[in-house]
């Protein structure tokens, strides 16, 4: 799902290269007609992730909040989703499905990779996806609409800068060659940790001045979600892969969303 790179590149990146290719990457609306990134631009994406979640989650928001001026509350919730996956092309769902069809269908770590690159969805991603959507659009139901439209804003970015973390923890899973896109992510430099986190904490950090909610549960519950998500990749197949980044950062959200109703 995400991609992976033939070459191996020392060229230097410029900054709004990476966010143009971060934008192109991670979403499917046509910025590559605006501008067309070097290719060694995508090995940095994932620095500029949370950036692309100000865009989906800002969509999603919008969709929510406005929708539901004119729309019942339950459907404009269903709309907010529907846009985000036209935005992404349904990038992080399709991690997920092909996640819990591997991890679920057991095996050495061969088998799981094998079954994760296959293209079919299996029992586990069929069951997985309709479970998650059923427990997002009821979390999200669950919240005034300001709220969620404020949560949704700060837990898609939120999420993505957690989640990158594993780039930065594990190494890539497969060879190279046998990857299923064409670039594998770089390392995050302290610089771009640190840019990552900005990225991510000021939207949540924003959140939660204005709605007042526990920030140590909203913010360490999925931290917490994350890292044994991490030590269950570590062990099964001892690296990441671009299904393992999809389907962490949306269990990452998901969470965020089910303390935020339970709070």
């Amino acid at each position: 799902m995400y991609l992976c790179a033939m070459e191996e590149t020392t060229v230097k990146t410029r900054w709004y290269d990476s966010i143009w290719a971060a934008l192109i990457f991670f979403t499917r609306l046509p910025f590559w007609r605006l501008y067309q990134p070097p290719q060694a631009s995508y090995k940095t994406v994932v620095e500029y992730w949370p950036l692309a979640g100000w865009l989906t989650g800002g969509a999603m928001a919008a969709t929510l909040y406005f929708g539901s001026m004119v729309l019942p509350h339950a459907v404009a919730v269903i709309a907010a989703i529907a846009v985000r996956l036209l935005i992404t092309g349904a990038l992080h769902e399709d991690g997920l499905a092909d996640f819990l069809d591997g991890f679920g269908g057991g095996g050495d770590r061969e088998r799981i990779l094998a079954i994760m690159k296959d293209s079919h969805i299996g029992t586990y991603g069929v069951l997985g996806l309709i479970i998650y959507m059923l427990l997002l659009g009821t979390a999200l139901y669950s919240m005034p609409v300001v709220v969620a439209a404020l949560m949704i804003l700060a837990a898609d970015p939120f999420s993505k800068m957690v989640t990158s973390q594993l780039v930065s923890m594990l190494p890539y899973a497969r060879r190279e060659e046998e990857a299923k896109n064409k670039t594998v992510y770089r390392k995050p430099t302290l610089a771009a940790g640190l840019l990552m986190s900005l990225q991510g904490l000021l939207p949540m950090a924003l959140m939660i001045w204005l709605t007042g909610i526990s920030w140590y549960l909203v913010v360490c519950l999925p931290v917490v979600v994350m890292y044994f998500l991490y030590l269950l990749i570590l062990r099964k197949i001892r690296g990441y892969t671009g299904d393992c980044c999809g389907a962490v950062c949306l269990l990452v959200e998901l969470t965020v969303y089910l303390v935020a109703v339970s709070s």
